[in-house]
Order: C-alpha cells, then structure tokens, then sequence
C-alpha cells in the first residue's frame, strides 16, 4: 500500500476558498432588494393585493405613499419629537427608508 502525500497541493490552494467564495457571492447577488421595513404582499382576489408594512414607531403624517412610473413608493421621515424622552432600551428603530 503507498501512501500520498497531497500536503504541497493544499499550500498552494491556501486562501483560494475564500476567493472563490467572494466571487460567488459577488457574482449571485443581485441588486439586493432593501429589507427594511419588513413588509407583507398578500393576495386578496384575483387582481386586488394587501402590503402590510411593519412601520412601528411611525405616525401616518410621518409615511408617504405614491406611485412612480408604475411602481409603488413607501417612504417615512420621523418627524422629531416635542420634548426628550429617556429610554432604558429602545429596540423599535425609527431611521428613515
């Protein structure tokens, strides 16, 4: 029985798997859609649909909705608040999308 020694071709493989990851990555992805807000499309009937938009923390002055060519436009700026509150823990966010 002999045995190989696959030792010299692994170094001068070394670093490559993380290349060839990059360039999956790099090379699948798509212009990725934006992911927040989190939000909904359901199908209600045959041509009519629900979005839900999960907006917690927004008033509905602070959402404007619209349509431009053909695509439908969410968009929040949170209007600044009348006096400081102090938070403990703020876990809701509240950035602009």
């Amino acid at each position: 029985m002999r045995n190989l020694d696959f030792a010299p071709l692994y170094r001068a493989s070394i670093g490559f798997d993380q290349i060839a990851d990059l360039m999956d990555r790099a090379l699948t992805n798509d212009v990725s859609a934006p992911s927040y807000p989190p939000y909904n499309i359901e199908k209600t009937a045959d041509d009519a649909y629900r979005i839900s938009v999960a907006v917690a923390g927004f008033s509905d002055a602070d959402l404007a909705v619209e349509v431009k060519d053909g695509a439908l436009i969410v968009s929040a700026r949170k209007s600044e608040e009348e006096g400081e509150r102090t938070y403990l823990h703020r876990g809701i966010a509240t950035r602009a999308f």
